[in-house]
């Protein structure tokens, strides 16, 4: 497998400020974005980066402009870094950010704390599969291969009854702020047998895609019947509209995450995610 860089997972539409903007419009950015700071950019060139924390060095010079306060340069990455490189320099220096330039200095794009998780669980898919192939293999006297495919939402042969509505709209989030981490299913003579993945998918059903990233495990046999089949079997699951959403109690995950919040806190959570992914903001800086 490839090496994993910064061109795969770094924000490409920038969002920078310009020298000639002052303290003050420079603060009133930061306020109304969900940004901790901004490129600082002129021609398409990066010179610099402004965080909210440094701005306040200049809180009684609102009038002051950027090319009079801000620092020369910045640490930065380009698109060819390793992902574990630019994690060593954002972990390093205690960034948030690190912007991304080509070889004329242009700013071309910005990688962030998320954007560096989002590649570690994108990373972590491999070691799952293989756990999920040797047993389904050792199981049922089967010899498997991996593939990878997009496969049609028509086709998704469900294994789970239910899923939980919080976890979906979180799910929904990850999805449309690109956390690329496809499901694992079991190609089947009538479709492909959902092993992980079903927030996942369900999630993108309910954002109206019609395919999904999916690795899959394409068996030497199609004739021996897995347990998962009988237990959907048993369970009157044929496709994804099978599947019951269960809006009144928490997924697992957000039971814990939460469990310190007041409960009108807790049931916030999510809203303030379906509100970030229709807005324009991206929350990663």
């Amino acid at each position: 497998m490839p090496e994993a860089v910064v061109a795969d997972y770094m924000v490409r539409d920038v969002l920078t400020i310009t020298p000639d903007m002052t303290v003050s419009q420079v603060r009133e950015k930061i306020i109304s974005s969900s940004f901790h700071g901004f490129p600082i950019a002129e021609n398409g060139y990066l010179l610099g980066f402004i965080t909210a924390k440094e701005l306040l060095r200049y809180i009684y010079t609102p009038d002051a402009k950027m090319r009079e306060v801000m620092r020369r340069g910045t640490l930065c990455a380009v698109p060819s870094m390793s992902i574990d490189d630019a994690t060593r320099i954002l972990f390093r220096y205690g960034l948030r950010n690190l912007p991304v330039v080509d070889e004329n200095r242009k700013l071309v794009g910005i990688i962030s704390n998320i954007d560096i998780v989002r590649s570690q669980i994108e990373k972590s898919r491999p070691g799952k599969v293989m756990t999920v192939k040797n047993f389904m293999e050792q199981q049922n006297g089967l010899r498997m291969r991996i593939v990878n495919k997009e496969i049609p939402m028509d086709q998704m042969l469900p294994t789970q009854k239910e899923v939980y509505m919080d976890e979906l709209i979180g799910r929904q989030y990850e999805i449309k702020r690109g956390l690329n981490e496809p499901i694992i299913v079991i190609a089947r003579r009538n479709g492909y047998l959902v092993v992980d993945g079903h927030h996942r998918i369900m999630a993108a059903k309910k954002l109206g895609l019609t395919s999904f990233k999916a690795i899959v495990l394409e068996p030497n046999k199609f004739d021996i019947k897995l347990g998962l089949e009988k237990t959907a079997e048993r369970w009157n699951l044929r496709t994804l509209d099978d599947v019951k959403i269960i809006e009144g109690s928490k997924h697992p995950l957000m039971e814990a995450a939460t469990m310190l919040l007041p409960d009108e806190d807790a049931v916030s959570i999510n809203r303030r995610l379906v509100d970030n992914s229709d807005s324009d903001s991206d929350m990663r800086f």
